[in-house]
């Protein structure tokens, strides 16, 4: 029988992507050997083409090369060659935009599943904002702050991205939603809500993540394993 496999590394990140303070992308990039395939699926409408530019000029400041996916429509994630080359990459990064084309786009997607099966099997995967939501399961809705349904890489988590910048209504609103034993993270712009591949989790870059639950202030001990 073979070794067990590990997942990799996770990166939830707060926004404002491939910034100075996002120090935490130095780490990650070294770990996957400096490639990364960046996904603007949340950006289709919001000029897909100059978040991957953003991203190539980010990654090779730090010594690594970025290539963009243009997985923009559901027959993008359901095209064969575009799963394939989610499936041999060392390092996903999902960028922000839109949560709710992110996840009608992905659901259930040939690329979707071959993003599950190489985290799984040690990829290390990032969503920045909206791709950060959208990995978890519930996702907020950034409409008003309800739950909704996520991918669901993680579960029993909710992220609120961009967190003391959204309005305290929607704050709120997504607290007083989460079930009791939900866990739920307010992350900040520049910042990672990183699990590493044992399963443990760990805070990175310029600003600081809030996790609550039953809408009270928690520790990290409560997030999933």
């Amino acid at each position: 029988m073979g070794q067990p496999v590990t997942p990799g590394s996770l990166a939830l990140v707060g926004g404002a992507e491939w910034r100075d303070g996002a120090d935490f992308d130095a780490d990650l990039l070294k770990g996957a050997g400096g490639q990364v395939l960046v996904l603007p699926t949340a950006s289709a409408y919001e000029r897909p083409d100059r978040a991957v530019a953003w991203a190539q000029r980010w990654f090779a400041g730090l010594g690594g090369q970025a290539t963009g996916l243009m997985v923009l429509t559901r027959r993008d994630a359901q095209d064969e060659a575009n799963a394939a080359a989610v499936r041999r990459a060392p390092f996903i990064y999902l960028g922000g935009g839109s949560p709710l084309h992110l996840r009608s786009v992905l659901k259930e997607s040939l690329v979707w599943e071959a993003l599950r099966q190489a985290w799984q099997e040690g990829a290390t995967v990032a969503g920045s904002s909206a791709g950060a939501m959208a990995l978890t399961d519930p996702m907020v809705d950034p409409r008003g702050g309800a739950l909704t349904l996520g991918l669901g890489l993680i579960e029993q988590l909710a992220v609120i991205p961009h967190y003391g910048q959204w309005s305290a209504e929607k704050t709120e609103r997504a607290l007083a939603l989460a079930p009791a034993g939900l866990a739920v993270a307010g992350i900040e712009e520049r910042t990672a809500l990183i699990r590493e591949p044992g399963g443990a989790w760990r805070v990175a870059g310029a600003g600081q993540v809030h996790v609550f639950q039953g809408g009270r202030p928690a520790g990290l001990g409560v997030l999933p394993g």
